[in-house]
Formats: C-alpha cells, sequence, structure tokens
C-alpha cells in the first residue's frame, strides 16, 4: 500500500497524519489560537522558537536558572544549557568524547534522525566542573531556543544552544562540530558527507547531516548551508535591536514543519482538503523539496470528512483510550501518570492452538509492535515501564526485546530500552519534546478531577453518619436537615441502611434529608437548626 500524507484544516486545528498500510507512521497536530504573535509576548512556544529573554531568577542550588520570555510561564534553563563552551573547550572535549565512545555503543539505544536540539546531535557535558551562578547573574539579556515546550504544569525548557533544521543538515551557530546521523550506516557515505560539511562550515560552527541527506549533491547541502545561515543573520540582527522579552525568530509554520519532520522522499501522495493549505504546500515544495512536486490531490469531492474516509480518526480515539485491543484477542492497557507510562500486557480473549509458553510469545510479540505504535502516536515520554507477559525460556525474552528494539527504529523520537527483568517488565525511556496527544485532546474528569475514582456511595453515607453524629451531640435544637446526592440520600433511607431512626431516637432529634440533584456524588451538607 503507498505511503500517504493525509492534511485536514477544521477552523483554527490543522492536523497531519504519515499513513502506510493504514497504520500511523506520524501525526501532528496544531490550533492556530494560541499561535504567532504580533507583540512580543507569546501565547505559546513551539519547539526551535528563539527568544531573546530575561534572566529572572538563578538557582545555584538547582544549577538552572529561570527566564522570562514573555510567557505566561518561566522558561527553565538548566546549567549545561546555559554555557557556551569556547572553541578550545569544545575541541579538547569532543577529542575526550571520541575516545571514550570508540567501540562503544549503548545497549538498547535506538537512534532517531538528528533534529533540532544539540543534545540529540552532540552527546557532551563541555564544563562538569563550572557553576551557572558563575556566568549568568539575574536581569541578564540572553539568547535562548525553545527546546521543550510547555507539558502539563511545567514551563517550556529553554537552551543557548542556538540550532537551525534545515531539510538535510542542522546548523549550529555556536557549537563547532561536524556529524552525521547515526541512521546513515554507510562508513563511505558517512565520509563523504563530512568532507562535504567541513567545506562548507565555517569555522566555530557546527554542521550535522539528517538522514535525508544520505546522497545529496555537495550543491544541494551548500544550498540548505547558506538558506540557515543568512536565517541566522537575520536572527543576530532582530535580537540586537529587540528589548527583552521578545521574540526573534519563530520556526516555520504548520505545513511547512510538517514536510520538514514527517514527510520524506518516498511520499506517493499527499492529500489535502483545504486549498490554501494546498498552496502553501506546493510553493514550498517546489522551492525546498523539488523531487515531491507532482503528488499533490485535493480532497474535495467526498462529502465523508477526509480523516474519516482514510480511518485516522478511528485511530486517534484509539490512542487516547486507556485499553487497545490486539487482533488475536489480547490487549494493552495503557496508563499515563504524571510519574511514568505503565503498560500492561494481556493474553485476553486469545487462548493459542498449541502450548502455553507459544501463546504468550505471539501475544507479546503482537504487543510489542502495538506498543511501539501506540507511544510514537499518544507521544508517550519519559519514563516507560511495560509488563510483558511472564515467559519462562530466556530464548523468547531475548526474542521479545529484540522485536520490541526493530519495531521502535520507525520513531522518530530517542529511546533507550533495558533488557526484560526477571520479573517479565521492561523499563526504556522515551524522549518528548511535546505534549501527550491525551493532554492535548482531553482534560481531567471534572467530576472526579483526573483521579479516575469517585468514592462509593456507601462510602459517602457511613463518613456522613460520622460527621452526622458529631452535629448531633453539640446542637442544642431539636432539628437536623441533610443536603446530599440523589444516590445517597436512597441509601440511607434505605431499608438495608436503617440508621436514621435510631440516631432520633438516641439523639432525641429530628432528622430531615434531601436530595440534591446538582451536588456531586461526595457532596453533602448537615445543617443543625439552633431554636
Amino acid at each position: 500500500m503507498a505511503k500517504q500524507l493525509i492534511i485536514n484544516q477544521t477552523l483554527n486545528e490543522c492536523r497531519a497524519a504519515l499513513i502506510e498500510n493504514g497504520e500511523i507512521l506520524d501525526f501532528l497536530m496544531e490550533r492556530s489560537f494560541h499561535h504567532r504573535p504580533e507583540n512580543n509576548h507569546v501565547d505559546f512556544p513551539f519547539v526551535g522558537d528563539i527568544f531573546k529573554g530575561k534572566v529572572v531568577r538563578v538557582l545555584p542550588g538547582m544549577q538552572s536558572a529561570f527566564v522570562d520570555i514573555g510567557y505566561e510561564k518561566a522558561a527553565f534553563l538548566y546549567v549545561d544549557d546555559a554555557y557556551i563552551p569556547t572553541i578550545e573547550e569544545q575541541r579538547d572535549m569532543a577529542e575526550k568524547s571520541k575516545k571514550s565512545m570508540e567501540g562503544k555503543e549503548k545497549q538498547g539505544e535506538v537512534i532517531p534522525d538528528e533534529l533540532s536540539t544539540l543534545s540529540e546531535a552532540v552527546n557532551m557535558r563541555f564544563r562538569p566542573d563550572i557553576s551557572i551562578e558563575t556566568f549568568i547573574k539575574e536581569g541578564d539579556e540572553i539568547l535562548v531556543q525553545v527546546a521543550k515546550e510547555p507539558i502539563s504544569t511545567k514551563g517550556p525548557r529553554v537552551t543557548r544552544h542556538i540550532t537551525f533544521a534545515g531539510r538535510h543538515i542542522v546548523f549550529m551557530p555556536f557549537i563547532e562540530h561536524t556529524g552525521v546521523s547515526r541512521r546513515i550506516e554507510s562508513e563511505k557515505e558517512r565520509e563523504r558527507l563530512k568532507e562535504i560539511l567541513e567545506t562548507i562550515r565555517p569555522e566555530g560552527t557546527g554542521v550535522i547531516a539528517r538522514t535525508v541527506a544520505e546522497g545529496q549533491s555537495y550543491k544541494t547541502l551548500k544550498f540548505d548551508f547558506n538558506m540557515l545561515m543568512k536565517l541566522w543573520k537575520d536572527v543576530s540582527k532582530k535580537a540586537e535591536k529587540a528589548r527583552a522579552p521578545a521574540v526573534v525568530h519563530q520556526d516555520l509554520s504548520f505545513i511547512q514543519r510538517v514536510f520538514r519532520d514527517i514527510a520524506d522522499e518516498d511520499v506517493d501522495e499527499i492529500i489535502l482538503d483545504s486549498k490554501e493549505n494546498l498552496k502553501e504546500a506546493e510553493k514550498f515544495v517546489q522551492k525546498f523539496l523539488p523531487t515531491m512536486k507532482g503528488k499533490f490531490k485535493f480532497y474535495g469531492e467526498d462529502s465523508t470528512p477526509i480523516f474519516e474516509k482514510f480511518g485516522i480518526d478511528l485511530e486517534v480515539e484509539r490512542a487516547i483510550d486507556n485499553k487497545v485491543f490486539l487482533k488475536s484477542g489480547g490487549s494493552l492497557n495503557i496508563d499515563q501518570t504524571e510519574a511514568l507510562v505503565s503498560i500492561d500486557v494481556n493474553t485476553g480473549k486469545y487462548i493459542g492452538r498449541k502450548t502455553f509458553e507459544e501463546t504468550i510469545l505471539k501475544t507479546n510479540l503482537e504487543a510489542v509492535k502495538e506498543i511501539a505504535y501506540q507511544l510514537r502516536l499518544r507521544n508517550c515520554g519519559g519514563i516507560i515501564i511495560i509488563d510483558f507477559i511472564d515467559m519462562e525460556k530466556e530464548e523468547n525474552r531475548i526474542t521479545v526485546y529484540n522485536a520490541l528494539l526493530e519495531a521502535l527504529k520507525k520513531d522518530r523520537a530517542k529511546t533507550n530500552v533495558l533488557p526484560i527483568s526477571g520479573l517479565g517488565l521492561v523499563e526504556m525511556t522515551r524522549k518528548r519534546t511535546r505534549d501527550t496527544l491525551s493532554r492535548i485532546m482531553c482534560e481531567p474528569c471534572p467530576y472526579c478531577e483526573g483521579t479516575g475514582r469517585v468514592k462509593s456511595t456507601l462510602s459517602v453515607c457511613y463518613e456522613l453518619i460520622r460527621e452526622l453524629n458529631k452535629v448531633l451531640a453539640k446542637t442544642k435544637g431539636s432539628k437536623v436537615s441533610i443536603y446530599a446526592h440523589p444516590e445517597v440520600t436512597a441509601t440511607l433511607t434505605g431499608e438495608d441502611f436503617d440508621l436514621i431512626d435510631t440516631l432520633e431516637e438516641a439523639h432525641g432529634k429530628s432528622i430531615q434529608i434531601r436530595s440534591e440533584n446538582n451536588y456531586h456524588v461526595e457532596q453533602y451538607e448537615i445543617f443543625p437548626q439552633e431554636y
């Protein structure tokens, strides 16, 4: 089946999905009402946006600082992202890092295409001995770039290691480095690209060849570099004149980022349902991605919404549900919390045909593909714990572990996976720079306030009775009124809960119970009438 890029526009919301064989390879969404400010204040900072910020607080104990970038929450700047080393320090550290990494490969690490942040490209700490308070002070005006968007209650994370991502290369104006995406495996091609990059980058700057640079000519890479260099000069000029906090550069528009970040050369068809987006996409492709010309198609004849037509809406609905069913009858339970994401694999209705161990192995292998897919689609990040069904044979555990590493190769985010433990658990991490799909599309339940649970009616009744006993013992009046949820009042007055009459007799007071339909099931009020 052909690989297709589907782009949908609904009022201020734009969604894009890259699909192949009915599976969503990548999904992006943006709602434009919190985008692109006209003044110096930003409604929402996106990854790649550059600001002239003002340091509002330095925390030596945390080796970090908070920077005002014009957003409602101050941006977080860690010491490693704050320190810009000298050229000599960079060269010295690069040499040490190269020697220490020779012949080493981190077990379970799946490397994505280097995109926009330095940490994904150059894994080194320049000055482990330096303290943030020695080179940053409160009130300083500094140039920072968003490395991680605001997530949940946290503000954005920023870095002073500015990067500009083009189609084929990433340009770093402050870091001297020549690199090639680790997804390009051919040593001969890697050396060829390094030679080209060395000739085009000025001393003291850095260039990284992205995965799509494989096989590209000197002319193509030079064109990409010149465009990014011009962009950097424009940003520098704007930053000199701007007064902090101020936006000095905003990343590409949503449509342009879709083509830069998730579209690749082997996309067979690009289908859009907005003529305005179609014009913007064709213009961008004509200038930067000429090989994709002629692949566009306008979706306007069918009355069925485009995402519904291609089954994307259904997949997105599955991605915000806690339970995901497997084709065999098994299932995954996915719970996302502030601390981590837990995934539990169950056989469900699948009973197998041969041995119990083979049934478990087949379920786990099927779960592996779905887990990798759901992590990508939901954009889950941080610590992830996967509870596979226990396997007795060590070779089966290795098979499932290797299958998971293979499935994660499709992921653009960097992952690190530990082998299956004796308890059948897999511990892994996944880098995330944007919020999860569920947080973007959902909000905490106003009834349970996001806990997923409410007290049972019986628990509320006993809690109410304990409170009522205290009120009856203190009040001097002869009457007490109770207001509660209808289910609670029904239980209180039911035959199985014959306590009200007993309390009236014991305290010599009248108790009136009234139902309030607009009360939360856990809400109740007790009013003594003093007279």
